[in-house]
């Protein structure tokens, strides 16, 4: 029986990468077509930090006329992707393992499910606690007479970034744990370059936030805390264990014996030359 040649293997990696993408792609629509009937709720309960910050009679409107279809539909488009995401990235994970060693298995399954927890957990941050302080900033600081009315296409925006640099934020320990894992950075270094890390933090914070110090804060301390938490996992992963052969054996009494009569000897040649 012939095995097969390169352009039969290549093309059958492309066949069972076209599977695998065609099955995220129907868990994702599949989803979104049980969810379909709640777009609307969905988007509501997106918009409930800025509905409770507003004032008495405040509400959001729809510039465009099709932004009161599309915007929830994007929405729940986004909450289906979310819910197959476990799925899609399995079908991602059983087309790449095959080609991993047996330790990159070991560590990519952790690393996978570390980034899907963290990411949600970014995600949750944002909305639970971030919006509510920036929603009450932005309404807080209104001029008196002005009615804060937000379109329901910017907030999706606003929303989506904010939900993306949270998560991105959350995955600190992740990128940390890569990066000396690889060998590409050391734990002493990663300890060295703290200050500039604080520094950047707050960058970070005042790009992606309201000008307001409690949303920046509020970005800047999680990322902060989070390549702390980086460190701590990366020196107990990164520090070596001790094989059997290079671990420390005393001698015994006949090897010890041994290695004395070897000196004698030697110290009899040298005495003869």
């Amino acid at each position: 029986m012939s095995t097969p040649g390169p352009q039969e293997s290549f093309i059958s990696h492309l066949i069972e990468l076209r599977d695998r993408l065609l099955r995220s792609v129907i868990a994702v629509i599949v989803v979104f077509l049980g969810l379909f009937h709640w777009a609307n709720d969905l988007y509501t309960l997106l918009a409930r930090p800025l509905l409770h910050a507003l004032p008495k009679g405040g509400q959001l409107i729809a510039t465009e006329v099709t932004a009161p279809f599309f915007v929830p539909i994007k929405v729940t488009m986004m909450a289906a992707f979310l819910i197959a995401l476990p799925y899609v990235l399995y079908q991602i994970w059983a087309f790449i393992a095959p080609g991993l060693y047996s330790h990159e298995k070991r560590l990519g399954v952790p690393l996978i499910v570390a980034s899907v927890v963290l990411f949600f957990c970014g995600m949750a941050f944002a909305y639970f606690m971030v919006f509510p302080v920036v929603f009450g900033f932005i309404t807080g600081v209104a001029p008196v007479g002005v009615a804060v009315m937000t379109d329901i296409s910017k907030y999706l925006d606003f929303v989506l970034t904010m939900f993306m640099a949270f998560g991105i934020t959350f995955e600190v320990p992740v990128v940390v744990v890569v990066l000396v894992k690889i060998g590409l950075v050391s734990v002493a270094k990663l300890r060295e370059i703290r200050p500039y890390v604080v520094v950047g933090s707050f960058v970070i914070g005042a790009i992606f936030t309201p000008p307001d110090v409690v949303s920046q804060t509020m970005l800047a301390l999680p990322l902060w805390l989070l390549y702390e938490l980086g460190i701590i996992v990366a020196s107990f992963i990164s520090r070596p264990k001790p094989r059997d052969s290079e671990a420390y054996h005393p001698l015994s009494e006949a090897e010890m014996e041994r290695e004395l009569d070897g000196l004698d000897s030697d110290s009899r040649q040298r005495g003869d030359k």
